[in-house]
């Protein structure tokens, strides 16, 4: 229902395809799945040739090292051994940051408030929504503008995950 006005006031079909595909790292492929099927019916209903531009730009030998170097950008050196603490943070760093955050399309402050928005909109995810908050405010998304888009976001996420979300803001500010 809002991508045909989302696209009509500067989304690109790129940009679109990148939140999709983002998603699936942060809700999961199934719960992904029907929003990537539905981007592309609006797309070709647009007249937009698919698939979109390839935006990938890591190969299965540096996706780690990319991911990591993703992540203490965006974190601070501390994240820089993260990766060595278990097997999904090193899936984290590879998959999450390497494939997807490095993807061209999107810079790293849409991608950290995209991510923040996944989180707080499932809920019981604060922690790393505090995080997140946090990254966003290293990428310039400054407390103000994180608590205008948590506004933004009440009708589709609720009151309540909507309190949580600034809660969270409240912490990564401290």
């Amino acid at each position: 229902m809002m991508l045909p006005k989302a696209m009509e006031n500067g989304l690109t079909p790129v940009m679109v395809k990148e939140i999709v595909y983002q998603a699936a790292d942060y809700v999961g492929f199934g719960r992904m799945l029907p929003f990537l099927q539905i981007s592309n019916k609006v797309m070709e209903e647009k007249g937009i040739e698919l698939p979109v531009e390839h935006r990938g730009t890591t190969t299965e030998e540096n996706r780690l090292e990319k991911g990591v170097q993703a992540q203490v950008d965006i974190f601070g050196e501390h994240m820089k051994e993260a990766w060595k603490a278990g097997h999904i943070n090193k899936w984290l760093a590879a998959n999450c940051f390497g494939d997807y955050y490095t993807r061209n399309g999107l810079d790293l402050a849409q991608r950290e408030l995209i991510t923040f928005c996944f989180l707080i909109a499932q809920g019981g995810c604060e922690p790393q929504a505090i995080a997140h908050a946090k990254g966003n405010m290293n990428m310039g998304n400054d407390k103000e503008f994180l608590i205008k888009v948590v506004s933004q976001c009440v009708p589709y996420i609720g009151y309540p995950r909507s309190l949580n979300a600034i809660s969270c803001i409240e912490k990564a500010a401290e």
